[in-house]
């Protein structure tokens, strides 16, 4: 049995070691059997726990090996050895998808989707011509950010510093804005 548990403290140990060089270069990503998750978007990286990424399988089969040489150096051999190497074996790998998991919500793509400016308000930079007969652009701050989106209306003509609210996307990188209702009534109100 001490050679079932030291194969497998190597074994493990070996595709850690050679995974942690990897990721120094680049190149190892832990998600070798989590190829869905990549296509799912980041959503699926953050949900669940992945105890079958090469990470937290070579995490477990290590500690198999560590828990189940602990438990043979204890003198109750294998009855001793066998639930200490499992225990050790899950719980090294439960934690380490559950580290992998914290470490991947960390992770930020930081591009500002067009999608998430509706409904939001900003401030006409460029006049933007009524009935749709042209494109002015505005400023809308998105993510923390400013960005500038060409704007076009169906209604009246919107001045330069004009406040809007974005309603509907038309293209890549246009917007369908109106006169910003809550705009509006600030003039009105009494401060």
């Amino acid at each position: 049995m001490t050679t079932f548990f030291l194969t497998c403290a190597a074994l493990g140990g070996t595709v850690l070691l050679i995974q942690l060089l990897l990721s120094f270069f680049g190149l190892g990503d832990g998600h070798a059997l989590d190829h869905h998750d990549v296509h799912a978007g980041k959503e699926g990286l953050s949900q669940g726990l992945h105890l079958l990424s090469v990470r937290a399988l070579a995490a477990g089969v290590a500690f198999l090996g560590i828990g189940g040489l602990a438990g043979l150096a204890t003198g109750f051999g294998l009855f001793a050895a066998l639930p200490l190497g499992l225990i050790s074996g899950l719980a090294a790998a439960v934690a380490t998808a559950a580290v992998m998991r914290a470490m991947m919500r960390l992770e930020d793509d930081g591009t500002v989707q067009i999608h998430g400016a509706i409904g939001a308000s900003g401030t006409v930079y460029l006049s933007i011509p009524g009935d749709r007969s042209g494109v002015g652009k505005v400023h809308v701050t998105l993510q923390n950010r400013l960005v500038e989106y060409q704007a076009v209306t169906s209604q009246r003509p919107l001045p330069t510093g004009s406040r809007v609210l974005i309603i509907d996307v038309v293209g890549p990188d246009t917007v369908d804005v109106v006169p910003d209702p809550i705009a509006l009534e600030v003039p009105n109100a009494t401060v």
